[in-house]
């Protein structure tokens, strides 16, 4: 009895750490269907709730040692979603749409981007520091942009997501705090 008390602890603790993960995806996929129900202003929550749950789910995995390879594939297609399309396709829908291929390009642009960095990130060996800017930071980053909508042009969001593009694909240094 006291064994498989023990083993079902084991299996919980283990997949903890994935559980939050797929809460961040679950938050994710709810604001894209916010922003195609044209409720935007709603999906703000739900991208900076799943920025919340991925700062925890590789604390938790480190905490109870549960990393895996699983763990951190689920967690970039994870970031993909929340950081990448939703952000992403929330821009384009409020500011971008008006600009056709323009806005379809930006927006393209800077989902690749983000799922190159983070197929790169999965690839290398991590030594301490981020090569690139993480796919959370651009995505929170490009989320906030969503404030200034009533003061600034579609232009400003087109630079603003290709600036964001390159920086994540960069090979800029970036020591993990």
């Amino acid at each position: 009895m006291f064994l498989s008390r023990y083993l079902d602890y084991t299996k919980i603790k283990g997949q903890l750490a994935n559980a939050i993960t797929v809460i961040n995806l679950s938050f994710g996929i709810i604001a894209i269907i916010l922003i195609a129900r044209e409720l935007s202003h709603m999906s703000l929550v739900f991208i900076f709730l799943a920025a919340l749950f991925d700062r925890f789910d590789g604390m938790v995995a480190r905490h109870f040692h549960s990393e895996s390879l699983f763990g951190k594939e689920l967690d970039s297609l994870s970031d993909l979603v929340s950081f990448g399309v939703a952000p992403a396709l929330l821009i384009y829908m409020t500011d971008l749409s008006e600009m056709l291929w323009v806005g379809i390009a930006a927006t393209v642009f800077y989902i690749v981007a983000g799922a190159i960095r983070l197929a790169r990130y999965n690839v290398k060996e991590f030594d301490g520091a981020f090569y690139g800017v993480p796919i959370t930071v651009a995505g929170v980053l490009l989320t906030l942009c969503y404030f200034l909508s009533p003061y600034i042009g579609p232009q400003f969001f087109v630079i603003i997501m290709v600036v964001l593009g390159f920086a994540m694909i960069s090979n800029i240094r970036i020591a993990k705090v």
